[in-house]
């Protein structure tokens, strides 16, 4: 028997074959990539997890402002810790984006269901964070050696346009 899902979610068992993707950020700090990915589930059809603490409250003006009038239209779950963002997106494959990462975004065949992971604005994702064993593989964006990294929102968009391209964008 299926575990029995929380209200608003669908059954474990429905869950690989009705998501596209989920993106999960971990600790965000800055309003606007927050309200900006807010945008980017509403029009891909993904879900946006965000790990407390957060750097902003979810009626910051700037947040608010990024995410337009899209934040009725999507999904967005606050998880208290990441034990807890685990246990609801659990089982999955977890993807965690890294600068320091020597496998390329485009060498995964990503599936419906699998979670985008990414760090704080100001640091990235915690060495223990992309050590874990929840994480199936660290993965990175191309970008010239001079740099150090790409902002966060950009960064989780073009993640999500390469994992929705390779499945032929499909809706769920």
């Amino acid at each position: 028997m299926a575990a029995r899902p929380r209200s608003g979610e669908a059954p474990v068992n429905e869950r690989r074959s009705t998501l596209v993707f989920r993106i999960l950020f971990y600790r965000p700090e800055i309003p606007p990539n927050t309200g900006n990915a807010i945008r980017l589930t509403a029009n891909t059809g993904c879900e946006l997890h965000l790990v407390e603490p957060l750097g902003f409250t979810l009626e910051d003006k700037q947040l608010r402002r990024a995410g337009l009038d899209y934040h009725d239209l999507a999904r967005v779950h606050v998880h208290a810790d990441l034990d807890a963002a685990w246990a609801a997106l659990l089982p999955a494959r977890v993807y965690a984006f890294s600068a320091s990462a020597t496998r390329l975004h485009t060498d995964v065949a990503y599936e419906p269901g699998d979670v985008l992971m990414f760090g704080p604005e100001s640091a990235g994702l915690p060495r223990e964070v992309q050590e874990s064993a929840e994480v199936t593989d660290r993965v990175r964006l191309p970008m010239l050696p001079s740099s150090r990294s790409l902002n966060l929102s950009n960064t989780a968009a073009i993640s999500v346009y390469e994992a929705w391209r390779q499945n032929g964008f499909a809706t769920p």
